[in-house]
């Protein structure tokens, strides 16, 4: 017999976050409003505890199976699907500090000349305007304030954020399968990667639209009387 799984409905709220981002992504492309996804990310600092050896003709490298674990430490990043842009920037904590400083240098040094940009982002306490009223003055929190638009994805819905599709390809081609010690090898080796990726205008190629949600994920709408 086939085993018949129930999955209940998730609730409006889980729709109605999930739509808004839906329809973000479909408008038309405006230089001055941008959207642009972003997310943070935990690393495991990792050193060797041997000197590897290189790898020569007819002979892989080696390495040992012993590591030295460093802490972790934290990549702030966005991406801009349309203007096939990304950034990175390695952070020592995840505070509100942390999130209120990325995002003015988002504001001031990326988008300086945006009337709005618009930021998709993750529900984490630390991810709020009012993380900006607690890290600056209110005139300079006001003033970037005003200069963004924040679209929240419902909660376990991070698939919604193209910034984690970009953390993907970071992870798989550059960060997987590699021991980093510091943060500033991370920094370097990130910094190249994202070079590469803009000069190459590397983006993601979205399809999933809110009407195509309507019908593969009917199930997760709110049952109607």
């Amino acid at each position: 017999m086939r085993r018949q799984w129930c999955i209940p409905s998730v609730g409006a709220q889980f729709v109605w976050r999930m739509e808004d981002v839906l329809d973000l992504y479909e408008e038309p492309y405006d230089p001055k409003e941008p959207t642009v996804c972003f997310d943070e990310l935990p690393y495991q600092l990792v050193a060797e505890k041997r000197v590897p050896i290189s790898a020569r003709p007819g002979r892989s490298g080696r390495y040992d199976y012993e590591y030295e674990r460093r802490g972790t430490t934290n990549l702030l990043a966005f991406f801009e699907p349309r203007g096939r842009f990304r950034h990175l920037e390695v952070s020592t904590r995840r505070t509100k500090q942390d999130f209120a400083l990325f995002v003015r240098r988002l504001v001031d040094e990326h988008y300086p000349d945006a009337r709005k940009v618009r930021v998709v982002l993750d529900n984490l306490n630390t991810h709020t305007p009012a993380a900006l009223y607690e890290c600056f003055e209110p005139e300079e929190a006001r003033r970037i304030v005003s200069k963004l638009e924040f679209h929240y994805t419902p909660e376990h819905a991070s698939w919604l954020n193209q910034v984690e599709i970009e953390s993907s390809v970071l992870s798989r081609e550059c960060l997987g399968g590699r021991r980093i010690p510091d943060e500033e090898t991370l920094g370097r080796e990130v910094g190249a990667w994202e070079r590469e990726r803009n000069e190459r205008g590397a983006t993601v190629n979205w399809r999933f639209t809110s009407e195509d949600a309507r019908e593969k994920l009917a199930r997760l709408y709110p049952a109607r009387p």
